[in-house]
């Protein structure tokens, strides 16, 4: 994992195949070099349903111990939930083991701070230097060396939080619940029970190697199958993402529930300085669906890390990505996508109408299409003159009703090209025209 030239952390946490790329002996000095930045523990660490994820939980523990800090096991438990657990109680640090929507294979490494947010790109930098350095390691002896504790309390807390974020009983509303075969099979459905609502769980039988297989936040159309006419909410493997199918089997990503969210806030005086967060890929339709609501828009780089940067900076309590990570400070310290499935089933059960309804009344999505064009050197985006020119070009015949945005992928040598506009065939035809263009100027 550790490459000359290449920062470990990427915008969440290290990530890679399990045993291969992030083997256990990473795990170990990982956890030795995390702990370094401490002087005492506790350490909070859980994980998601991968098979592997135990034995990265173990080395990392142990990693921990061996420089003298305790571990509280938390076992298997959301993203959100880790952090819940982080956050509200003595710990100095969380551990999450998770690659959230990858596939099995992957697995993945996510560091918090005391108070359940992600490490600061300083204190990742600072693990990563002695990382590096290696040996010589703190060496504690006897009953100095650190232990692991165990705890059943954790997720019991975090369903109670959950329950109590809802201002309203769900009884008499029908939900489907997709939980990606991952981490929120057992609390979404808790969750959703003691709020009185009808619901049917599909993809809950883990088995180590089935998480995200087909199912959860990036396959909606699992849930799409067999929803019928009821609300659906598919969660991803760590369940720190919502997407959900409304009655017409439509898939609603992060711009459609953050939009109707907004709304309900903005109507109770319950949205924090009139301001939510976003990121570049936002829909058209939402910008335009907040500007009809007098909502104040602020667009950070995609990334929950930059949502959260830009809230915290700027205010805000409500923020989120079109992927379906959304964020409510005043609750949660990271994306939790079964807040977010709570928030919007409340939404509902305060107005009596259906999702399908609440989107009609609030954004017309635009088209949006997407190409990745691998490239040799995708740093030389910013000098490719003709392609920004061919983008003022295009972007000046679409006017207000579309727009451009070509951007680097951070993790592989790849150019972004999207282009929204409000037909799908002028949509598909300039992203044909500046996948042409970028495929000329990175020849």
């Amino acid at each position: 994992m550790l490459r000359d030239g290449h920062r470990l952390f990427g915008t969440d946490g290290v990530r890679g195949v399990a045993n291969t790329a992030l083997t256990p002996e990473f795990a170990l000095g990982l956890g030795r070099a995390s702990g370094e930045l401490l002087d005492i523990g506790p350490v909070v660490v859980g994980r998601d349903t991968r098979r592997s994820g135990e034995m990265l939980s173990s080395a990392m523990q142990a990693g921990f111990h061996a420089v003298g800090i305790d571990t509280v096991d938390v076992g298997v438990l959301p993203s959100p939930a880790i952090a819940h657990a982080t956050a509200h109680s003595a710990a100095m640090m969380g551990v999450v083991i998770s690659a959230s929507h990858n596939p099995a294979p992957d697995n993945g490494i996510k560091l918090l701070g005391g108070d359940g947010y992600k490490l600061t790109d300083a204190a990742e930098d600072r693990i990563e230097s002695r990382l590096r350095r290696g040996q010589p390691w703190r060496t504690p002896v006897g009953p100095q060396v650190g232990t692991r504790f165990v705890s059943q309390e954790a997720g019991e807390e975090y369903v109670k939080s959950i329950v109590a974020a809802a201002q309203h009983s769900f009884r008499g509303i029908e939900f489907v619940l997709d939980t990606a075969n991952g981490a929120a099979f057992k609390t979404a459905p808790e969750i959703f029970r003691r709020l009185k609502a009808s619901i049917e769980v599909i993809a809950a039988d883990p088995d180590g190697t089935n998480i995200n297989d087909g199912v959860g936040a990036t396959h909606p159309e699992a849930l799409a199958r067999v929803a019928n006419g009821r609300v659906g909410f598919s969660f991803d493997g760590d369940a720190d993402r919502l997407i959900a199918i409304d009655e017409d089997g439509l898939a609603a990503n992060g711009d459609v529930v953050m939009a109707i969210i907004a709304r309900h806030m903005k109507e109770r005086d319950e949205l924090k300085n009139n301001l939510v967060v976003t990121t570049v890929m936002a829909n058209l339709g939402f910008h335009k669906a907040m500007k009809a609501l007098n909502i104040d828009v602020e667009t950070a780089a995609v990334g929950d890390r930059y949502v959260l940067e830009s809230m915290k900076k700027l205010g805000a309590e409500f923020g989120g990505e079109q992927s379906g990570h959304m964020i409510f400070l005043g609750t949660s310290t990271t994306g939790d996508g079964t807040l977010s499935a709570v928030k919007l089933a409340d939404v509902m059960a305060s107005t009596g109408k259906q999702l399908r309804e609440l989107r009609k009344e609030v954004i017309t999505e635009f088209p949006q299409v997407l190409r990745n064009v691998r490239v040799g050197d995708a740093s030389r985006l910013a000098d490719a003159e003709l392609l920004w020119a061919a983008v003022v070009d295009v972007e000046r015949e679409l006017g207000d009703d579309g727009r451009v945005l070509i951007r680097a992928s951070g993790t592989e040598p790849v150019i972004r090209v999207m282009v929204e506009a409000s037909e799908k065939s002028v949509a598909l035809a300039k992203t044909d025209e500046l996948v042409g263009v970028v495929r000329n100027a990175f020849a």
